[in-house]
């Protein structure tokens, strides 16, 4: 391998070769970490401003003042720390479902590892997010009965899935069902490489008081242009001081963000986390 490449640690999984590389971007310099399951491309450190962002669109529409966090997938651990900075949340636990992704974070193999783990606040819990949202998967005693938030960045895109087993959840029985992770004004977000979707909106609509899109754009130097990523969000229960118009007015609106966004190489084949609709 070019020494512009170093492998850091290898894992064979169920789901196939899972390996955890480093590199040097020549087009800018910076150092890359990346995550592959065989020749697909899952994570990269390359862009990650949007997913540290939904942590904070998220945290800021909570009505507590010590919100707990549930986070699905932890990938290279951006959007866990994200909640972590926030000194107001009191607990961030999250649940990965590649036993080699949580040993790496232990390891401290990553750039955000020694924030994550060493921070009391943080649980890393092995098991499937999507059987746990479903009901189907038991035994994860150290989950709260339920959180104020929970961020989710797993697939590509709700019409862009991983694994078929995800695909139920981004319906109106898998979303309602989810809803009991949180508590009754609790905030789901979910990140999105593909642009704000109606029909998903809609799926939203049926499950939460309270829905919208955030459209994240930003600078991607690799292409010259610019770069966008879609964060949904939803509030299960909506406040009792928001008016039944201002309810309305938010539910399937869809706003340009000014927060700087996440996103993977444009050329990266499998999980670029952007859409060049401008990762």
């Amino acid at each position: 391998m070019s020494r512009r490449f170093e492998e850091l640690a290898f894992a064979p999984t169920r789901m196939g070769e899972l390996s955890l590389r480093r590199r040097r971007e020549p087009l800018t310099g910076q150092q890359v970490y990346e995550v592959k399951l065989g020749e697909e491309y899952l994570m990269s450190s390359m862009f990650t401003v949007a997913e540290e962002a939904m942590a904070g669109m998220a945290l800021d529409r909570v009505s507590v003042d010590d919100p707990a966090v549930l986070v699905g997938g932890l990938g290279l651990g951006y959007t866990a720390v994200a909640a972590l900075r926030n000194p107001a949340v009191s607990a961030v636990h999250v649940v990965e479902t590649l036993e080699p992704v949580i040993d790496w974070h232990r390891q401290e193999l990553l750039p955000r590892s020694a924030e994550l783990v060493r921070d009391p606040r943080t649980k890393l819990l092995l098991g499937d997010f999507f059987a746990i949202a479903a009901g189907r998967e038991q035994g994860l005693d150290r989950l709260r009965p339920a959180y104020d938030v929970l961020l989710l960045d797993i697939d590509h895109a709700p019409d862009f899935v991983l694994d078929e087993s995800h695909q139920g959840f981004y319906s109106p029985a898998g979303l309602t069902a989810m809803r009991r992770l949180l508590t009754p004004d609790g905030v789901f977000a979910l990140w999105s490489d593909h642009p704000p979707d109606a029909a998903f909106l809609e799926v939203l609509d049926a499950a939460f008081e309270q829905t919208r899109a955030e459209v994240v754009s930003f600078a991607n130097p690799l292409t010259g242009g610019r770069s966008s990523s879609t964060v949904y969000l939803a509030v299960a229960q909506a406040s009792t001081a928001d008016s039944s118009e201002g309810a309305r007015l938010e539910r399937r609106s869809v706003r340009r963000s000014s927060h700087p966004p996440k996103s993977t190489s444009s050329t990266m084949p499998a999980r670029p986390h952007s859409s060049p609709e401008g990762s």
